[in-house]
């Protein structure tokens, strides 16, 4: 960006400015000595100097009247008015088009010129008096937008860390660096030593490094864990538990997992020749306050997390799964909160416009309602890439930088939006959240820079990518100095939105469409080159070093000077404490059911009702891989277990790609254990009913927990969350040593709280478990709808009196009983030897049961398929003697509703002996769903009731 200022000579005199000056005086009562004002053109395109100097003289000033030298530091402060970024700039298009013409040389798509009007104003004013005058004399507020500069100021601050613990907190709150106080005095502590004070620029960057949001600092803290009196000493649940378990399976996997918990994304070997790449991020607070660009945001960011991973992978389908309050909600809303209804629509329409727009399918994914999601939505975005095992000589799993490789700057430019977003993410939502902490997201600036970088890798044109994420430039290329132990940041590169951003600004904050490459010298015209052809603009802003420095300058002065060690490695590790005891389930007694009316309300409820009005905004079908949609059945309207993916780049053999994820917050309440439990049993079931190969499937955790740090006000429950995130990270360690699927990568989001006033809102605990598996042959998929009418119907896996947070006790308002247990070594038998028979062709139609229990399960196979069923309760394996509502409505796990044509008969019947299940029905040849003894129904009501209630979102 070039920017020429024109000034009216200073010997003649400005009518406009002395005007302004007296109005300031009369209107505002504002004193103030003197007034200049000066044209602004920013001419968004590289001019040689002599160019800029020309176009200057002969095209953008009058040489009689004009000059572009002016007085600017005999003034205190400046004032800018310009139009708002999307509007039409008259005067700008004016300038280009005279540029155009006396250059010769038109503009290229997303060249411009903007024209603005600073005021220079001298006196003694404050910041809020400055900005007064231009709200109320100056600035139309709906279409222009106002900055303010203090002229004279140096580039950055020096901030005082006192003693006194409570000053340094406000210091934290102040500047919302969302730091503790031993963090606080950790940083104090290190200045001290230094015989300095940090730079403003320091304190922001090592806050973004600490976050939360980035340093994890909950699962990596020592936890002293008391249950029932018995005391453990954990030392990191990341290492402990999550980790582990992964290094455990690793050694049974051959060359499978190729990179786990050290990368943007996990990376597995899908075969000789491909690598699969699979990550899922959370975008919580800002789609709170902005539900459209939060969500939009969300899923462009973890697009940039798969294109930034190893050397760089295509992203070839998006997955979410979203957690609101109900839409129907009639209570309080609270302040800075927004009605769910509008939440989910604004969060679906960003969504669909960053998959869209963006030209990947969204191919899965769930919505889950509770209350309680009012203070916080949950909105989890996933992203899966394919990215060649190798470009030339080259693996492209690692990253590899060599020092003086030129650090550079690719895609969007760099504004005021998401500052502090790190730092926002790792706090509650709170009376001081900045909105400005939201990004705002461009899915055709991203579009452009993805086929750059796709480009740009197969052409072996930089060495490695990151991208742009949470702490922005802090955090990318403070995270990849870390291979050559060193950098090198010159600010005053980066381009910009606009002017008057600070260095601290520029380096955290978290503008959209930016990525971060390391590029040799060799290659530096060449990838400039492809950069013009694609539109894209890049920029030089540094060189990786081997000081063992993160050195940050602005115009030649250093901002700020941190060793890496400190910046990643000084943040003190937490010491929490979490206690719990376990309790006996609370036997609940069950009211007198109507179970056709049951079955009715339950098909009517948010979380089991079809979401279809909703995922129809969703293309799943660009890029043509989708061979196992998200809604099957004879009119495309049934619920899929699992989505399955047949890439065009991996049609030369039939093996595909099977996406599902399992999520089950209510369970929660009871018991944390069970809810990690089901949560990873659903998400490996889902594989399994579509026809995924049970011993080639990896698994995400993502971690969404209400604030489990210990705080008599606050959090006065805070050892009991902490206690529930133990008991979720033990399950998924069981689960997963004993399944035998790796935890290829994760996330976690703590803090999610609405906390303003008396009012605070907390999520339950949840957690999502994404599955990315293999099917060996894609034309041997299964779907969950009933086939055809005398086809046989079966359930596999045992049911039990596990009503315990199911939709049941929520629709009858019911509390206690026990949530459903998983039997993994059970669950392992059960996948193998439905892969086995699918394998062998022998299944007709398969389906999970989840939500609802067995007759939500029944009713959705069988209207997905058209057909009516006829079922004998009695026939059902069950542990126990279980009441009627036990059978139809417990949420026991690993269950599957089965059917089979009778010719195969014999031969499922043989691949299914030693496992619990029976015979227990026919698919019949009309409409009529008959529970024998219990009620019938018409398939088609039930399906209405199943469909009607999102029908109008």
């Amino acid at each position: 960006m070039e920017v020429v200022s024109v000034f009216l000579k200073p010997e003649l005199k400005n009518p406009k400015a002395s005007e302004l000056c007296q109005s300031i005086k009369t209107v505002l009562g504002i004193d103030v000595e003197r007034v200049a004002m000066a044209q602004v053109y920013r001419i968004y395109k590289k001019l040689s100097p002599q160019k800029l100097k020309r176009v200057a003289e002969k095209v953008l000033l009058d040489p009689v009247s004009e000059t572009a030298k002016g007085a600017e530091k005999s003034f205190d402060w400046c004032l800018e008015i310009g139009l708002k970024e999307g509007l039409t700039d008259n005067l700008g298009l004016t300038a280009q088009i005279s540029i155009e013409d006396f250059l010769k040389e038109p503009f290229k798509a997303g060249e411009s010129v903007r024209s603005s009007i600073r005021y220079f104003l001298k006196g003694k004013l404050t910041q809020k008096e400055v900005r007064r005058i231009g709200e109320e004399l100056l600035a139309n507020r709906l279409i222009e937008e106002i900055r303010v500069e203090k002229l004279g100021e140096r580039l950055y601050k020096t901030i005082d860390l006192p003693e006194d613990p409570k000053e340094l907190l406000e210091i934290s709150r102040s500047r919302q660096l969302a730091l503790n106080l031993d963090e606080m005095q950790a940083i104090r502590n290190h200045y001290a030593s230094l015989q300095r004070a940090p730079t403003d620029v320091e304190i922001e960057a090592i806050a973004q490094t600490w976050s939360e949001h980035c340093k994890h600092k909950i699962f990596q803290a020592k936890i002293r864990y008391l249950e029932d009196g018995k005391e453990t000493l954990i030392d990191s649940l990341f290492s402990t538990y999550i980790k582990k378990a992964t290094a455990l399976i690793a050694k049974e996997t051959g060359d499978w997992l190729v990179s786990v918990f050290k990368d943007n994304a996990g990376i597995v070997r899908f075969n000789g020749t491909t690598f699969l790449t699979c990550k899922v991020e959370t975008h919580n607070s800002p789609s709170a306050l902005d539900p459209y660009g939060g969500a939009l945001t969300g899923i462009l960011g973890v697009n940039r997390d798969i294109l930034g991973t190893g050397t760089g992978s295509k992203p070839i389908a998006n997955m979410d799964v979203l957690c609101f309050a109900p839409p129907d909600y009639t209570g309080v809303i609270p302040e800075k909160l927004q009605h769910p209804k509008r939440v989910l629509k604004g969060v679906c329409k960003g969504i669909e416009h960053g998959g869209n727009k963006s030209g990947i399918p969204t191919v899965n994914g769930a919505l889950v309602f509770d209350q309680r999601f009012l203070g916080k939505p949950l909105v989890y975005c996933g992203t899966i890439g394919l990215m060649a095992a190798r470009v030339g000589e080259r693996g492209t799993e690692t990253k590899e930088i060599q020092e003086g490789d030129w650090i550079v700057l690719a895609g969007g430019r760099t504004g005021k939006d998401g500052i502090h977003g790190a730092t926002f993410s790792s706090e509650a939502l709170h009376a001081e959240s900045p909105t400005s902490a939201v990004q705002i997201g461009d899915p055709f600036t991203q579009k452009k820079l993805s086929d750059f970088l796709i480009d740009a890798q197969k052409k072996g044109l930089y060495r490695t990518l990151t991208d742009n994420g949470a702490g922005g430039i802090s955090s990318s290329v403070g995270e990849m100095a870390l291979i050559t132990n060193g950098c090198e940041i010159h600010l005053e590169k980066v381009p910009l939105k606009y002017p008057n951003l600070a260095p601290w600004e520029i380096l955290v904050s978290e503008s959209q469409e930016r990525m971060t490459l390391a590029v040799g010298e060799e290659t530096k015209d060449q990838l400039q080159n492809l950069a013009d052809f694609h539109e894209v603009e890049i920029a030089f802003i540094g060189n990786f070093t081997k000081t063992g420095l993160f050195h940050v300058l602005y115009e030649k002065q250093t901002v700020a000077l941190l060793t890496l060690d400190f910046l990643h490695a000084g943040a003190p590790q937490l010491e929490l404490e979490a206690e719990t005891a376990k309790s006996l389930p609370i036997k609940t007694p069950l009211p007198p059911s109507d179970f056709k009316r049951d079955l009715h309300e339950l098909l009517l409820r948010y979380t089991i009702c079809s979401k279809e009005s909703i995922v129809r905004q969703y293309d799943h079908e660009v890029q043509g891989a989708s061979s196992l949609k998200p809604f099957v059945g004879i009119k495309s309207d049934g619920p899929g277990d699992a989505s399955i993916l047949w890439p065009i780049e991996l049609q030369k053999e039939k093996k595909g790609i099977v996406v599902s994820n399992g999520i089950c917050p209510r369970f929660s309440d009871l018991d944390a254990y069970a809810m990690g439990a089901n949560a990873l049993s659903e998400a490996i079931c889902n594989q399994v009913a579509v026809g995924a190969n049970p011993s080639k499937i990896a698994i995400l955790d993502n971690f969404c927990w209400p604030d489990p740090i210990f705080d008599p006000e606050k959090t006065p429950d805070g050892k009991h969350k902490l206690a529930q995130l133990v008991q979720t990270t033990q399950a998924l360690y069981d689960g997963a040593t004993l399944l035998k699927t790796p935890i290829i990568s994760g996330k976690d989001s703590m803090k999610n709280d609405y906390q303003i006033g008396s009012i605070k809102i907390s999520i339950p605990p949840t957690l999502l478990i994404t599955a990315v598996g293999e099917i060996p042959d894609v034309e041997k998929a299964v779907s969950m709808d009933v086939k055809e009418a005398g086809d046989l119907i079966y359930v596999l896996g045992l049911t039990k009196g596990e009503l315990g947070g199911s939709e049941y006790f929520g629709l009858k308002n019911l509390k206690g009983g026990a949530p459903p247990s998983v039997d993994y070594l059970l669950l392992k038998k059960e996948c193998d030897a439905l892969f086995s028979a699918m394998q062998k062709e022998c299944i007709a139609s398969c389906h999970d049961c989840s939500e609802g229990g067995l007759g939500v399960a029944l009713a959705e196979s069988s209207f997905a398929g058209g057909l009516g069923l006829e079922i004998d309760l009695k026939k059902i394996p069950v542990d126990g003697l279980l009441s009627d509502a036990e059978i139809l409505f417990s949420e026991s796990a690993a269950r599957f509703v089965i059917t089979v044509d009778p010719k195969r008969q014999k031969e499922f019947e043989n691949e299914m002996q030693g496992l619990p299940f029976a015979q227990i029905g026919v698919v019949r040849g009309d409409a009529q769903f008959i529970i024998k003894t219990v009620f019938s129904e018409d398939l088609f009501k039930l399906k209405e009731s199943w469909q009607s209630p999102l029908r109008s979102i």
